[in-house]
């Protein structure tokens, strides 16, 4: 497995990341969908990392940058041929890497609450993250959101 910088503008990227948000859209009312847009993710302050065998995208994930010591983690997604086989522990090691590498001390997530989710909160708390309030600019009462952060 190969992690890369980029690749936003790969058609299979572009395509795994419609997956993602239509997946997002499926399960959370559109007021409960923080997942970032194409443009979003080309920011300054996010960082984007694909995973790959060959030409095969493994998936994808990122760090947004909130502030001097605080990162998020963004548009995590595994191709769903590819789940289950450790993608999702390999780009999180690398984000966990970068944001280290960036001077962060904390790293925070947001994930749904629904049942469709319960995959994505136990393999954060595998990871050592924990439920915590939500930060940045999310909304403290919404039901559909749940917020994990660990210390780096």
């Amino acid at each position: 497995m190969q992690i890369r910088h980029g690749q936003l503008d790969n058609p299979k990227v572009q395509s795994l990341l419609k997956v993602h948000l239509a997946d997002m859209q499926t399960h959370s009312p559109p007021e409960s969908v923080h997942a970032l847009d194409d443009t979003a993710l080309r920011s300054a302050q996010v960082i984007f990392l694909t995973a790959w065998q060959e030409n095969d995208l493994l998936g994808c994930g990122a760090l947004h940058r909130l502030d001097h010591s605080h990162g998020e983690l963004k548009s995590m997604r595994t191709a769903t041929a590819h789940q289950r086989k450790g993608v999702a522990a390999a780009l999180l090691a690398a984000l966990i890497d970068l944001a280290r590498a960036n001077g962060l001390n904390r790293l925070s997530l947001e994930t749904g609450t629904p049942a469709a989710f319960d995959a994505a909160r136990a393999f954060y708390a595998k990871h050592g993250f924990v439920t915590c309030p939500a930060f940045a600019d999310y909304p403290n009462d919404d039901p559909y959101s749940t917020f994990m952060t660990r210390r780096l």
